[in-house]
């Protein structure tokens, strides 16, 4: 177990990160890990998380936090057997561990013996070595509030001071490469730091490499100059002095200061001073945080190198805009002028600019005569830079089509900041000249309404607040469809804003709505530059794009939607990825927003044939289901098979490895998973809508998502239905009747138990009664209704025994022994749960388990054997987390909090509660209020054990 403050912060056990929760919550790991073995108050926590804007009860919150936090370092034991605990201390928390499992901690041990007194030189070198050797970047690296940056700063200077010793302990045994490779990286990262370039520029000298050493020093110079006004100190001085006489570059105590002149760039007041940018695009909105992006060029040499910057995105997307609007901002920070070419990359025409005419118009703003321009492009493109090379320019270089279209125009030294724009990503530019890459999204909803606002003005907006809002989303975040339906509102201004509102709400006319006679600000028109610059088969993945039934699409099944195999869908993903027609929005997941994804079913109608649709999503269809099946059966193994038909040919099933891969896999595809069940009922593909329900109810009930199984069940019903099928429809029912106990639904899970009752006894079909028995026992359970849980609990356990259904029998011992304990009959319960969790041992039934010890659990409760009852419960909750079963989760965690309290552990009681709460609040459960009602019941402050008023026991949900 490790924790890593050195870098992202993060918790490493049994050689997996952990998550540490919210961003909150990692503020608190990381405040009591930097302060590990010693308390931290709660005050000065809560300062830490919150900075000056705490919740209204910052002591709950936090409570909550650091209960969540101990149930993080339980599973981290569990992965690992460390030894780590969380612990109150007075008014405070300590985590107390083996401080070298703390990377910080480790290197300020490291450093000090490093420094102590006699120590050799090898020694001090290698124990240096390993503590910088522990920084992977900057520490807490991400976390955001004012605490984490003053930790962050302060352990900038302390690498700092490491660096510096390791460098001059390894110069003193003589080895300079390791210094420069090293200290070559870091240097960008401490600018200002004299000690570490003097270092360097020892071990160039030492190398030979004098001619490096001195652009040390000249950067170093630049650098402090730009930053500071000054000049460098002595020591950098010294060592620049020593360089230039070939003498040695040791420093010794009485080393000569010499003060280095400047040179002087002399005003050239004959040259042309170009000022070609265009007007700045009108009411320009948002984007602060690119803005920002960009003034960090102005303040950095990036090691001597020329600032370049591309900006790339999806057509329309307002990537001339941002950088008209930041090139005019700066333009008085470049004295020299600023040069602007279109490049026409992306013409409708196809005809773009080439290199030799965007030199000539370069070199005619620079005012070289006509006679003097070199006739061949090379010898421009020199030319070019050697005017540059003395001059402090700006230089937007817009609309590029590619690298090589770029590249002749680039400055060749430092002093010039070139901003490019491009609907390719310039992959080739960022690896070769270290551009820096600038991704432009769609405008978020906050700066879409004020470039909408600044458009059609305040009082219009503030007239139709709900036209507002869904021009905004029907726009997509897309400045020029924004700018577009403005326009159409300022030419008449006596129609209302709903009525462009209503224009953009049919998807199916949404670019008919955006359409105009001016191509360039034609949405449909602007796109189809980017789509006609594809290889014909990106083209074919994009326009099958057009029938992806959910938001967005992983790899595996983009190739299953364009029948190839992976391999052959990476490149063509990377195509339409570097083309912005697709973003990767999560690493291996792409997504269209909502403008595109019209423009390819658009494309896909068009263009394919209705066949070929038709077998596009039959892959899509055939991937989901089958990759489910599996996943299923990895998440729920005592879960009978069911018979699927081959995958139709081009399907690329993913290979899903164990549960917690099933479980991610479930969590990141569920949404195109529902999509796909509503896709497949459409197109009356029934057995499939079935099949596809049957895989994401284990998922969907355990994470909580009961509207979603709701939905998924009910398409069930309706396609068994459909198919007359009344196994299939009772089956439907249990599920539907399950669901809506949970949601607290009552009238509804009665009928739908009931139905499944009827249809089983219709079926003559034992298990499917018993089933149904099972249902309403717990629905009635819920309802406090015991005598009449523990009939139907009854009439399901002989009928599961008497069909032979072991797994059935498991769970029917267990209801029945649930239903003993909440008429008080605890005895008679432990034996019937004991039976029950032997049993569903013998299946290797996780979720069966720890159902059976939550009513073991229960059952010692109230037979006053607390530490049984709390043994049993936090068994129970191990399970749940280990199965990522949220709902089991929640409902253990409120039985594990009620045995804390009636033991007399009212704290650690009202921490496991607000847990739950927490839980509750996420999953938009009915009990939440219950749970918050009963957290604010003064009776939990009573010091005696006791059961808290209205403490209501869940029934375990298997």
């Amino acid at each position: 177990m490790e924790f890593r403050l050195l870098g992202a912060f993060e918790l490493v056990a049994g050689g997996r990160s952990l998550d540490l929760g919210p961003a909150k919550q990692r503020v608190l790991f990381a405040s009591l890990a930097v302060d590990a073995g010693h308390p931290v108050p709660t005050e000065t926590l809560i300062d830490r998380i919150w900075d000056d804007a705490p919740p209204r009860e910052p002591r709950k919150v936090l409570h909550t936090y650091v209960a969540r936090s101990r149930r993080v370092l339980e599973q981290a034991r569990h992965l690992d057997h460390g030894q780590t605990a969380l612990e109150r201390r007075a008014d405070g928390y300590q985590l107390t561990m083996d401080l070298d499992r703390i990377d910080l901690h480790r290197f300020r041990r490291l450093v000090e013996q490093a420094r102590a007194p006699r120590r050799h030189r090898p020694e001090r070198a290698a124990l240096l070595g390993e503590a910088v050797g522990l920084w992977r970047a900057s520490p807490l690296d991400g976390m955001a509030g004012e605490w984490a940056a003053r930790v962050r700063e302060g352990l900038r200077q302390q690498r700092l001071g490491a660096l510096t010793d390791w460098a001059e302990a390894e110069l003193a045994l003589g080895r300079h490469a390791p210094v420069i490779e090293r200290l070559e990286e870091l240097i960008v990262h401490y600018p200002l730091a004299e000690s570490l370039a003097a270092r360097l520029i020892q071990a160039l000298s030492l190398a030979g490499r004098d001619a490096e050493a001195l652009e040390v020093y000249s950067r170093a110079c630049r650098r402090i100059d730009d930053e500071l006004g000054a000049q460098p100190g002595p020591e950098l001085r010294a060592l620049h002095t020593a360089i230039l006489r070939g003498e040695a570059v040791t420093l010794a105590a009485d080393a000569p200061v010499l003060a280095v002149r400047r040179p002087v760039h002399h005003e050239m007041s004959s040259r042309p001073q170009p000022a070609q940018l265009p007007a700045q695009v009108p009411a320009f909105a948002g984007r602060t945080g690119y803005l920002k992006r960009l003034d960090a060029m102005l303040g950095s040499d990036d090691q001597g190198r020329i600032q370049v910057s591309v900006i790339a995105g999806v057509a329309g997307v307002g990537k001339t805009a941002l950088a008209l609007h930041w090139a005019h901002r700066v333009r008085h920070r470049f004295g020299d002028g600023q040069l602007y070419v279109n490049l026409r990359g992306f013409d409708p025409s196809g005809s773009h600019l080439g290199t030799a005419e965007a030199l000539a118009g370069f070199l005619d703003a620079l005012g070289v005569p006509p006679d003097r321009v070199p006739p061949d492009p090379d010898g421009q493109a020199g030319l070019y830079r050697s005017l540059l090379a003395e001059r402090r320019m700006l230089v937007v270089l817009d609309n590029a089509r590619d690298a090589e279209q770029v590249r002749p125009l680039l400055p060749g030294t430092p002093g010039c900041l070139v901003v490019v724009t491009s609907r390719s990503q310039l992959s080739g530019l960022v690896a070769a000249e270290g551009a820096h890459p600038l991704r432009l999204d769609p405008l978020p909803a906050a700066e879409a309404r004020e470039l909408l606002v600044h458009r059609v003005g305040p009082a219009r907006a503030a007239a139709e607040p709900d036209a507002v809002a869904e021009i905004i989303a029907r726009c997509a975040g897309l400045p020029l469809a924004l700018a577009i339906v403005a326009a159409r509102a300022a030419t008449h201004p006596e129609f209302p804003l709903s009525a462009p509102a209503g224009e953009l709400r049919d998807a199916r006319n949404r670019l008919d709505a955006l359409a105009g006679q001016d191509p360039a600000t034609d949405p449909r028109a602007v796109f189809s530059w980017s789509y006609q610059a594809l290889s014909p088969a990106a083209a074919r993945l994009f326009r099958l794009l057009g029938v992806l039934p959910g938001p967005d699409i992983a790899l595996p099944a983009a190739a299953s939607l364009a029948g190839v195999a992976v391999p052959e869908a990476r490149p063509l993903l990377a195509e339409l990825a570097g083309a912005h027609l697709v973003a990767e929005h999560q690493p291996g997941r792409y997504a269209l927003h909502d403008l595109l994804r019209a423009y390819a079913a658009e494309l896909v109608h068009a263009l394919d044939t209705e066949d070929d649709r038709r077998q596009a999503s039959r892959r899509s269809l055939d991937h989901y289901l089958h990759t489910a099946h599996a996943a299923t059966l990895l998440l729920a193994p005592r879960r009978r098979p069911i018979a699927l038909p081959p995958p139709a040919p081009g399907v690329s099933a993913e290979a899903i490895d164990g549960a917690e891969q099933a479980l991610a896999w479930f969590t990141a595809e569920h949404p195109a998973l529902l999509a796909a069940v509503q896709e497949a009922a459409a197109q009356g593909h029934d057995e499939e809508v079935r099949h596809l329900a049957w895989a994401l109810s284990a998922f969907l009930r355990w994470r909580g998502l009961l509207l979603d199984w709701v939905t998924a069940e009910q398409a069930a019903l309706d396609a068994s239905r459909r198919l007359a099928d009344p196994r299939g429809q009772a089956h439907a029912h249990r599920h539907l009747g399950r669901a809506f106990t949970l949601l607290a639904r009552f009238d509804r899970a009665h009928g739908h138990a009931a139905q499944a009752l009827d249809l089983a006894v219709g079926l003559a079909d034992r298990p499917g009664q018993a089933h149904a028995h099972h249902e309403l026992t717990w629905a009635l359970s819920r309802q406090g209704r015991y005598a009449d849980a523990l009939h139907h609990a009854e009439q399901a356990l002989d009928l599961f025994r008497a069909a032979g259904h072991r797994p059935g029998h498991a769970k029917a011992l267990n209801g029945v022994g649930y239903c003993h304990a909440l008429l008080g009959r605890h005895d008679r319960a432990l034996v019937y749960c004991r039976r029950a969790r032997t049993l569903f041992q013998e299946l290797g039934d996780l979720n069966g388990q720890a159902a059976s010890l939550d009513g073991l659990g229960y059952a010692h409760h109230h037979l006053g054997q607390y530490d049984h009852a709390l043994r049993c419960h936090r068994q129970a909750l191990d399970l749940y987390l280990t199965l990522g079963d949220r709902i089991g989760e929640v409902e253990a965690l409120i039985r594990l909090g009620n045995a804390h309290h009636v033991g007399g552990d009212h704290d650690t009681a009202r921490d496991t509660w607000r847990q739950a709460l927490v839980l509750l609040d996420e999953l938009a459960h009915p009990d939440a209020g219950h749970v918050r009602a009963q957290l604010a019941d003064p009776a939990l402050h009573r010091t005696t054990p006791s059961d808290p008023a209205g403490t209501r026991l869940y029934w375990p949900h298997r």
